[in-house]
């Protein structure tokens, strides 16, 4: 017989707020709670360098900064780059929400499914694949597990995708600037060959781990075809919108502020639940 972790409360609180910081569902998961704020989207004002790395292979992890443009040619890709700069726009979120402290894991997808879609499971991880997050889940398929878990839980709470804005908020942990590549490589499940076990590495400020990395997460947005989102959601679309970059991804492209359109590569996508806070 199974047996089920029923509902955990921590017990620290937020002042003003009747709801705990976090949350543990009947099946294992566990959420944050996200505080009402504000962020900027769409901000992209990129930089020329006229230097760039060499490897000197005098000692082991020597690297020295050459310079790669003349002082006319840097000028020029300066000037470029500052043609592409966007302002961005600001975006306010107004009510509390809980969101996933993980990625939704194999183990997770079973209970509520009773099957498991992933390719990295068996021979092809040398850990436990439970642990793992789910992948090749279309968006119809993740829909269908948050319905499915609202009925399990028999509407005491409400699970669903996030909106895009939801998760960029929450995976910027209240950040205004872009992630540093320093941060990404504490924080990001990238440049590997396999997805890994939830949790590897350093959450980000709010306590969210695997937000980059790892594999791209599904929101309840349509993707618009274009690098960021739009002030205003498009309501139609062919695709929905990924966060977060893949596993086998490298640093320069695990940022959560730009987006892509799935369905990616099946085996690279999975996703994170909301749910909402009661009032």
């Amino acid at each position: 017989m199974r047996s089920f972790i029923f509902l955990i409360f921590c017990t620290s609180f937020q002042v003003g707020f009747a709801q705990p910081i976090t949350f543990t569902n009947s099946i294992g998961m566990e959420f944050i709670l996200i505080q009402p704020g504000s962020m900027t989207v769409g901000k992209f004002q990129p930089t020329a360098s006229k230097y760039g790395f060499i490897e000197k292979y005098i000692k082991p992890g020597d690297k020295v900064d050459v310079p790669v443009f003349s002082e006319q040619e840097y000028e020029k890709a300066n000037e470029l780059a500052k043609q592409s700069w966007t302002k961005g726009f600001i975006v306010h979120l107004d009510k509390p929400y809980y969101v996933g402290k993980y990625e939704v894991t194999q183990a997770q997808w079973k209970i509520v499914m009773g099957n498991n879609p992933s390719y990295f499971q068996g021979s092809k991880v040398r850990d436990n694949a439970d642990q793992h997050p789910v992948e090749s889940v279309t968006w119809s398929d993740a829909l269908a597990f948050v319905k499915k878990l609202n009925r399990m839980e028999k509407g005491k709470y409400t699970y669903r995708l996030p909106t895009e804005f939801e998760w960029e908020y929450a995976a910027g942990a209240g950040a205004q600037e872009d992630i540093s590549w320093d941060a990404i490589q504490e924080t990001a499940q990238i440049a590997v060959l396999t997805t890994a076990p939830v949790g590897q590495k350093k959450p980000n400020a709010w306590g969210l781990h695997d937000t980059l990395g790892n594999v791209w997460e599904w929101t309840a947005d349509f993707y618009n075809e274009k690098l960021f989102a739009d002030s205003i959601p498009t309501r139609v679309g062919n695709e929905h919108v990924m966060k977060g970059a893949p596993f086998y991804g490298d640093v320069k492209n695990a940022t959560y502020k730009t987006h892509a359109g799935g369905p990616g590569s099946k085996y690279d996508v999975g996703f994170r639940i909301v749910m909402e806070a009661t009032k």
